[in-house]
């Protein structure tokens, strides 16, 4: 009886000594936790569709940051297969204010239906920084929604791609603007920048319709508008994807030669067109940097904890020379 007893007291002792063992690694989280130590931030970077060069680039350097910085912050990168699938924009924010993150950076596919989740991560103490596409600011008050948008004042870079094709031309010219979906904010800026261009050099707009930033949709509607108006004299389109569309209808036509194209982006498709002048010009948004301006920011909210304002970023114009 006493042996027993006594293994059943030293089997306590060493469940006991165990139990600590195996306790240390929780406890010690917990203390640090309890303690105050400083954890790195998470933060999500959500993007249109990845199928455009611009936002594989944007993501490559915002990835490139993170890893020059992996001290500072974790980095979660998402995007969509279509540049018009809203409601799959929407669940990933979802996800993210679901997991916790502590700031997300967002180029939204639309100006207004993105601004309600946005708003509700900002509830859930989450830090939004708008990048790209600013969200509209009618919405933005009906929601009572404070959210910063980090990027180009994309009017006044169109304004400047109109205003380098305007000097190739002359007044009462046709032109033909390709334009963005109407309903991204970025998209109605560019495609009033280009016709404040365009009315300023008196040229005659025949044409502005929408290709949808894409490729395929800026072909069909290029090779519409050379159908019904064969002495057209320059597309301009609001992305360089859009561009690459209007320069195929413009090869399948026959007048590589005969009309200007102007772009908007300065993706890598585009630097050999450039070069041999199948397209006049483009606009640097630097892609590369801007989701890395939208991550800084982020970084500076968290830390200290200041109310956010607008902060413009730079254009650049690219040409062949």
């Amino acid at each position: 009886m006493r042996m027993l007893e006594f293994m059943a007291r030293a089997a306590g002792v060493w469940g006991g000594f165990l139990a600590v063992i195996l306790c240390l690694p929780g406890c010690q989280q917990k203390d640090q936790a309890a303690a105050g130590a400083p954890s790195k931030p998470r933060i999500a970077l959500v993007m249109k569709s990845l199928a455009n060069e611009f936002f594989l680039t944007m993501e490559n350097g915002a990835r490139a940051h993170q890893k020059a910085h992996a001290d500072r912050y974790d980095l979660l990168c998402n995007g969509i297969k279509d540049e018009l699938d809203i409601s799959k924009q929407i669940d990933l924010v979802e996800q993210m204010i679901a997991q916790k993150l502590d700031a997300i950076v967002i180029a939204p596919a639309d100006s207004k239906a993105l601004v309600a989740v946005c708003k509700k991560a900002q509830d859930a103490g989450v830090v939004v920084i708008n990048i790209d596409n600013k969200f509209d600011d009618a919405v933005l008050a009906d929601k009572k929604a404070r959210i910063p948008f980090v990027g180009p004042d994309n009017r006044k870079g169109a304004r400047a791609v109109g205003d380098v094709v305007a000097k190739k031309l002359k007044a009462g010219d046709k032109v033909a603007v390709i334009e963005g979906p109407p309903n991204a904010f970025n998209s109605v800026q560019r495609r009033l920048g280009l016709h404040d261009a365009m009315n300023a050099a008196g040229m005659k707009i025949v044409s502005s319709q929408s290709g949808f930033w894409e490729t395929d949709k800026a072909n069909q509607v290029a090779a519409a508008v050379l159908t019904e108006h064969p002495d057209l004299k320059a597309f301009l389109c609001s992305n360089d994807s859009m561009a690459l569309g209007a320069i195929a209808a413009l090869r399948a036509a026959g007048k590589l030669d005969q009309v200007i194209v102007a772009g908007y982006d300065n993706i890598s498709a585009v630097q050999q067109l450039l070069k041999e002048g199948r397209i006049l010009v483009t606009a640097d948004q630097h892609a590369d940097q801007l989701a890395v301006f939208g991550i800084e920011y982020a970084l500076e909210v968290l830390k200290t904890r200041t109310p956010p304002a607008d902060r413009e970023t730079q254009v650049d114009l690219i040409t062949a020379k």
